[in-house]
Parts: structure tokens; sequence; C-alpha cells
């Protein structure tokens, strides 16, 4: 599925919320090439000026099936809402849409955040595919910049040694990969960094540089060091942020099967994908999967692969990489 794919799925989003949508963003493993195949979801953040207007534009479009105040009311429980969008029954292609509000997208990613799940996205190489304004667009890169240059703050804790950009970004992922629970083999974080290397130096590297210029890091043959190590007291603050991070994202999953429609089918998917293993539901895990679902998911995340199991055959043609003048200027 091509980049080129997204975007028409960004321009039906827009179209079918009547304009209410800010910004749409691109993250995840069709702008990184990250082994997506065709039926991986397209990764999309939206930005929304408010819930409740979004939600009933979509439902007036047809494209939501749950009633609108339901998804407005969840909206502020544990934000971002997960929805599936797929204009023409999924013909078009399937978006997972991280619908967030200015509110809680600024929130989510200042330096100290409520937990991980949107910063460790958006850390990431991330492409502005559509805005609604040239003023949305600069608020959007700001808040994005502010985001890069906590990352040290946050990830101080787990540093040692010597580092440069490239080891603080492959340490930054190894982190937020652990502060959630996932179907994905163990060396998908080492995966995910491999396919945006350069990101991560070109991004992180000027945070670093300001860090030296302040004093909080002594420049050192091969990199950077910490001036001063975290106090027993920040690294127990910031390891109870992360566990409680996990908490709170694996209790977005009860919201996520509310919200996305069709959830199942994408999981069954996206673990076959992510382990290289065929999962055959039973009668009574279709039909009542909250129910009796949970020692089959407790199975694979206890029986995750060391490395993905790689299909042979060509790599999937996720078609031209997204034009660098969509990115977000840093």
């Amino acid at each position: 599925m091509s980049v080129a794919v997204a975007e028409e799925l960004a321009d039906r989003l827009v179209a079918a919320s009547g304009g209410r949508v800010r910004a749409v963003l691109l993250y995840g493993s069709h702008l990184l090439r990250a082994a997506p195949d065709r039926h991986s979801a397209v990764d999309l953040v939206v930005l929304v000026d408010a819930y409740g207007p979004f939600h009933r534009a979509l439902r007036e479009a047809g494209e939501l099936p749950r009633p609108a105040w339901l998804m407005g009311a969840l909206a502020r429980v544990l934000p971002p809402n997960v929805v599936a969008f797929a204009p023409d029954e999924g013909r078009e292609g399937l978006a997972k849409c991280l619908v967030v509000d200015t509110v809680h997208f600024e929130r989510g990613l200042r330096r100290r955040p409520p937990d991980h799940f949107l910063l460790a996205r958006l850390v990431q190489r991330v492409a502005v595919l559509r805005v609604r304004s040239p003023e949305d667009r600069c608020w959007v890169e700001e808040r994005l910049a502010e985001a890069y240059e906590g990352v040290l703050e946050w990830m101080a804790p787990y540093l040692d040694g010597t580092f440069d950009a490239a080891a603080l970004g492959r340490r930054m992922l190894a982190v937020c990969y652990r502060a959630e629970l996932r179907p994905e083999a163990r060396d998908r974080a080492e995966e995910i960094y491999r396919a945006q290397a350069e990101h991560f130096e070109r991004t992180l590297g000027p945070v670093l540089d300001r860090a030296a210029e302040r004093g909080e890091l002594e420049r050192v043959p091969g990199g950077y060091r910490l001036a001063r190590p975290p106090e027993r007291a920040e690294r127990a603050r910031w390891r109870r942020h992360f566990r409680r991070s996990k908490v709170r994202a694996t209790a977005r999953w009860m919201k996520h099967v509310v919200t996305f429609a069709n959830w199942l089918p994408y999981v069954v998917r996206k673990v076959e994908r992510h382990t290289g293993r065929e999962v055959r539901l039973t009668s009574l895990e279709r039909r009542l999967p909250l129910i009796f679902l949970w020692p089959r998911a407790v199975k694979v995340l206890l029986e995750r692969p060391a490395r993905r199991e790689r299909s042979p055959g060509p790599p999937a043609d996720d078609g031209p990489p997204a034009d660098p003048d969509r990115e977000t200027a840093r």
C-alpha cells in the first residue's frame, strides 16, 4: 500500500468531517516501510477542533457505525479514540485513526505527559499529510519540536555511559515498546529503529547539542554523557511513569473494542503479520471474544518470538517514500 493511498484516505476523511479536521499526520509501518502488507492499516493521527462535531459529521456521512454521543464521551476517557475509517467498505483501504483534539494533543506531547501512548508514536518519523491552514501546520510542528526537546529529560534515567543521537533513538524505542503490551516479536523495536535511524540522527542530534551548551551533557569521544546522573528519586519517578503508562495503554484495549469497528479481524491479521503464525479462532472466541479470547491473548504475549518470522518472497510494495516537502520541518 503506497503513501498515495494514505493521502487519498486522508482526503476522504477530511471531506467526511465537513472541515472539522485541523491536520492529518501519517506515522507507522506504511511511512517507514517496516514490513506492512496489503492488509495493514494506515496509521493516522487526526487532529480535530472538538470531538462532538467531528464524530457527528462522520456519523452523518455514514462512516461511523457507533453513536456520535458515545464516541464523544469515550474520547475524554484515556484519549485518544482509535477509529477505523474504511470508505466504500474498505475498497480504498483501511485507516486506523487516533482522533485527538488540540488540548489532548498538546498534553500528550509535553515533557511530562499522562502516559506515552501518543508521545511514543509522534517522536518517530511523521509526515503531515493534510493541514487546514499554514497556522495549523506551524502549531503542529511546534508541538512536535517541543516533544523532541523533552526526550532527554525522560530518557536520562535509562542512559548509561556514552551515547549519541542514534543510541538515544534506539534506547528510546526500546523503553517505549516495553511500556505497552504488544503482539509483535521482541525485535520489533530494533526493526522500527533501523527503518528510521537517519530520522533520529537528524532530529535528536540538535537536541543533544543544545543540552551540551546548557551544561546538561558533556561532550566526550564518541558522543555525550550525562553531566549529572539522575538522582534515585528521579529514576524511580520515571519508572513509575512507564509502569502507569503500560496500565493505561492496556486499559485502552477495552475502549478500542467499542470505538474501532470490526476490531477482531484487524487484531487477528496484526498478530499473524507480526508473529508469522496463523491464528484460527474457535466459534466461541468469534461470538464472545471479550470472554473467551483472553487465554489466547495472554498466550500470544507470553510466546512472542524473539524475531519476526518473515515469509519468503519479495517485500511488500509500499510505493515511494512520502514527499519530503510534506514532512514536518524541524
